[in-house]
């Protein structure tokens, strides 16, 4: 058995995508801010989901936006010299369920000040939904708008 606490997440990628049958999910994450053109919308990688499920792969949602934030500071230049090396040293999640691994997903995809204030304001910025939700095509996408139900 493979200890996984000691290999480079890239290497944990690797066998993943050559070990793990992919899970393909009907949730998708919907999301505008007052600066984006349209909305947009997360299908969630099928991949991704099978790691996240089968854990011990994937880092805790706190690195990768650990990470975001330090791309953020006006002197970044590379993880490399940072905090990039927790990526790889940090202890893996155990398995999640499909719910909580598109929370990860979330939290490490969507920018923090929409999924941290999703629902304040006068109508939501985000919203999980299954792919049947969506409108059949893109036709009229700049049109899109989280809806406020009835």
């Amino acid at each position: 058995m493979i200890d996984w606490r000691t290999t480079k997440l890239i290497d944990r990628i690797g066998w993943a995508k050559e070990n793990l049958t992919r899970h393909d999910t009907e949730y998708c994450v919907v999301y505008e801010d007052i600066d984006m053109d349209t909305v947009a919308v997360m299908h969630p990688d099928p991949h991704c989901m099978a790691m996240l499920m089968h854990g011990g792969l994937m880092p805790p949602a706190w690195v990768k936006i650990q990470l975001q934030e330090d791309e953020q500071q006006p002197d970044f230049v590379s993880h490399k010299q940072g905090n990039g090396h927790l990526l790889d040293t940090t202890e893996p999640m155990g398995p999640l369920t499909e719910e909580e691994a598109v929370e990860w997903l979330i939290q490490t995809t969507v920018p923090k000040h929409i999924w941290e204030n999703w629902n304040s304001g006068n109508k939501p910025k985000m919203v999980i939904c299954t792919k049947k939700q969506l409108p059949p095509t893109r036709v009229w996408r700049e049109a899109w708008t989280i809806g406020v139900a009835a």
